[in-house]
């Protein structure tokens, strides 16, 4: 298992080379709770806010936006 800022082409990368079976995403997934469908569509990701993580206050996980395409009605 690999971990530590991968995007989706560099994941895919490196499951290709056969240097991990699996890829792991922590921050990424936090910000976009849908992040295994924005990977396989190429969509962009939100970007993430690290004060908002593990607790602290009411801000956090249910506060990032899920993808819309605005262009469809």
């Amino acid at each position: 298992m690999a971990a530590d800022g991968f995007k989706g082409a560099t994941a895919e990368f490196i499951l290709e080379k056969g240097d991990a079976d699996l890829v792991a995403f922590g921050r990424d997934f936090i910000a976009n709770p849908e992040l295994p469908r924005r990977l396989k569509e190429g969509l962009p990701l939100n970007r993430y806010d690290r004060s908002t993580f593990y607790g602290g206050d009411h801000r956090g996980y249910l506060d990032y936006p899920f993808y819309t395409d605005r262009a469809v009605a």
